[in-house]
């Protein structure tokens, strides 16, 4: 016997549900909901998950200075709060947050309820929860391999799962979301975290497979190293990718919409060639080569 379709409880356009994590005292608003885009230049409903990461950030200043709708999530409160303040500052339409572990897959469905009954829908999700960890104690301790595999794969599975449903019974949405080159290849300096974004990947994969036919749109985005506070200090950090033309080149991807935009987004592009060329080497040589 199937298992029942999961299904966000409350989350429509007249139900409100609480929130059960909790949220900064300074994210208020004007407006206790956001109206329905009636044309494709209307602002958009946009849900950040993990929105104090690097990219995420420059992608909310994008979106905030065309005066989209914001609800932002991320652990930090203090950080959160800066990037909603900024937010504001740049012209966004609404902005809300909430302060939440999204580890904590128990409180995705009503947070994720909570979201989009404040934002009254949703048209985008951006999904740029992730953590780099350390391989080296990862090799050592599966408790620190559990837990990048856990934050980059398991958290990022179940907010998607729920999304995907609300988003096929409306029949509309873009789930956009942040995996990594690192998952097109395993390479014994980061092999913990790109296998969990390599999992993350294939599961976009079917994800796609299963509900680009009911008009949801899921979108792969496959950055290289980029110029941010994770990766700081890196080696070969100077020849990273700016954060700034990164989100760009996301959010004028994601504003392309479901059949004229990509399923896979590498960027900077030339990432797409470099790995179909990594991907290439055979085995036999690959698994002697320090990458």
């Amino acid at each position: 016997m199937s298992s029942p379709i999961p299904t966000l409880p409350g989350a429509d356009a007249t139900a409100e549900v609480p929130l059960a994590v909790r949220r900064s005292s300074r994210s208020t608003s004007p407006q206790s909901r956001v109206p329905f885009p009636k044309n494709a230049s209307a602002p958009k409903r946009i849900l950040v998950l993990g929105a104090t990461s690097g990219i995420a950030e420059a992608s909310i200043r994008i979106w905030a200075s065309r005066g989209d709708n914001l609800f932002l999530v991320g652990r930090n409160v203090d950080r959160l709060n800066a990037v909603a303040a900024d937010a504001r500052t740049r012209g966004a339409g609404f902005v809300e947050v909430s302060v939440v572990d999204l580890d904590n897959t128990n409180a995705h469905p009503e947070l994720l309820a909570h979201a989009i009954n404040s934002l009254g829908g949703l048209d985008v999700a951006y999904v740029a929860v992730g953590m780099l960890g350390d391989q080296a104690r990862a090799e050592r301790n599966f408790a620190d391999a559990g837990q990048i595999l856990h934050t980059n794969f398991i958290a990022p599975a179940s907010l998607l799962t729920w999304l995907a449903n609300y988003c096929a019974q409306r029949h509309a949405g873009t789930l956009a979301v942040l995996s990594s080159v690192a998952g097109d290849r395993g390479r014994k300096s980061n092999y913990v975290y790109g296998s969990s974004k390599a999992g993350l990947s294939i599961f976009l994969d079917g994800l796609r497979n299963r509900i680009d036919r009911e008009g949801v749109r899921v979108m792969t985005i496959k950055p290289g190293p980029v110029k941010t506070a994770m990766t700081e200090g890196m080696k070969g950090e100077a020849r990273f990718a700016d954060v700034n033309k990164v989100a760009a080149t996301i959010v004028n991807a994601i504003d392309k919409g479901r059949r004229k935009g990509p399923d896979i987004l590498y960027v900077p592009g030339l990432w797409r060639f470099i790995m179909a060329a990594v991907r290439a080497i055979p085995e036999s040589q690959f698994k002697k080569m320090d990458l």
